[in-house]
Order: C-alpha cells, then sequence, then structure tokens
C-alpha cells in the first residue's frame, strides 16, 4: 500500500469521505480486513473510479488485486476528517431540536461533546438536556472560551439564527452547522454546513410524484452528498 503527499480535498470528494469511514467500520465489526474500491463503491452508491480519486486525495492507492487495508484506511480517514482528536461543542438553542441534539449519542460516539447548551428562554435556563445544563445566552463567549470550542450548533427559529451566528461568531466559533432554514451572512473565514430538514423533504416528494407518475428518471437507491439531512 503507497502513500503520496496529501493534497486539498474538493468539497464533493469531503462529502464522501464520512460515508466511506461508515462502510469502514461495519466492515470492522464483520471483522472484514481488505475492502477493494468496487466493494466500497457499491456499498456507498457510487462509482469504483470515484472512490479510488476520493481515497487518493488522502495519499493512499490501495494494493492492485488487493485492495485497502480496513483498518488502516479507517485511521487515514479519521485522521484527515479530524476524527482523532475530541471536538467540544455548543449549541445555541435549547427548544426541541436543541434538546434531541444535545441527546444524540451518535454525536459523542465520533468524537464531539456537547459541553454547553445556551438559550435565551428563562423557561429553559437552568435546565439539563444531554448532561449539560442550559446556560443563559449572554454567557456563550465565556463557554467558548472556557472550554475551547470551535464548533458551533444553531438549533434555533429561522428568526433567530443569524443572531445566533452573530454570536458565535463573536464568541470566536470557526465552524458552524446550521439547522435553523435560512442563509446566513458570516465571515469569509467561517465555515457554515447547513442541513434543512424541510428542503429534503421536499426534494423526496418530488420522486415520489415522479414514481406516481411513473416516470422512470427516479434514482433508485441514490444517497445524496449533501449535508442536508
Amino acid at each position: 500500500m503507497s502513500e503520496s503527499p496529501r493534497r486539498k480535498i474538493p468539497e464533493a470528494a469531503l462529502g464522501r469521505l464520512p460515508i466511506y469511514l461508515r462502510i469502514l467500520v461495519d466492515l470492522s465489526h464483520d471483522k472484514v480486513t481488505q475492502v477493494s474500491s468496487e466493494q466500497l463503491a457499491e456499498l456507498a452508491a457510487v462509482n469504483a473510479a470515484k472512490v479510488r480519486k476520493d481515497l487518493s486525495y488522502l495519499g493512499t492507492y490501495g494494493t492492485r488485486g488487493v485492495g485497502y487495508e480496513v483498518q488502516f484506511l479507517t485511521y487515514q480517514i479519521q485522521r484527515e476528517l479530524g476524527l482523532n482528536q475530541s471536538w467540544p461543542v455548543v449549541i445555541v438553542g435549547a427548544g426541541n431540536l436543541g434538546q434531541a441534539l444535545a441527546n444524540f449519542t451518535g454525536i459523542s460516539e465520533r468524537g464531539f461533546h456537547i459541553v454547553g447548551v445556551v438559550d435565551k428562554d428563562e423557561t429553559k435556563i437552568g435546565t439539563v438536556v444531554g448532561g449539560v445544563r442550559v446556560k443563559h445566552a449572554d454567557e456563550l463567549t465565556q463557554i467558548v472560551q472556557a472550554k475551547h470550542v470551535s464548533i458551533g450548533i444553531i438549533a434555533t427559529p429561522a428568526q433567530h439564527a443569524q443572531e445566533a451566528a452573530d454570536a458565535l461568531v463573536k464568541a470566536g466559533i470557526g465552524s458552524i452547522m446550521n439547522f435553523a432554514p435560512t442563509v446566513l451572512s458570516v465571515p469569509r473565514d467561517v465555515n457554515v454546513r447547513k442541513v434543512d430538514l424541510a428542503l429534503e423533504l421536499q426534494i423526496l416528494s418530488y420522486y415520489e410524484q415522479c414514481r406516481n407518475n411513473g416516470l422512470r428518471s427516479v434514482p433508485t437507491g441514490n444517497q445524496s452528498d449533501s449535508v442536508s439531512a
């Protein structure tokens, strides 16, 4: 298995790495030690050439006729995604969505730890969600600095999302995951990923309409590379 210097990963390829990682973890649980690009491609619903191209950005090309070592490839992807370290996260918004995210064990299992939840609603301040006591939004900067937080999640209604983003940026947050159905305005050096549940449901409704109308253009078993869920 040969390696070469890593290159900057394009957005589309970066979006597929977590998919490959999930597959590799499942293969490890099944005691599988080697996997080919064709096998990865089938499980990820992409073509093998795309898999090989994506993994080449990690500096790995596998071994002809053998494929990739599952354990080492898992390590490479985790390293590239920064998952070999713990990332403290703060949530702005302690409503139903914020509470669900704080209680979602899948976040901590992947190396992200909710260390703060803030809100402006006095009825929520002081309550405990996901093992974290909700504090007033005015304490956001203090939490970010004390816990060395660099990732923030916006789980507020759309009309409060920009205010939340401004507060996160002011507190020193460099990366934001936005669950509010609105476009945020942030400095160029701040990374924002948008998760729009309603948008994805509307896209699914289109495909269902196509299916009901007998159109054959409906993708089968295809999964979006977007960050929407």
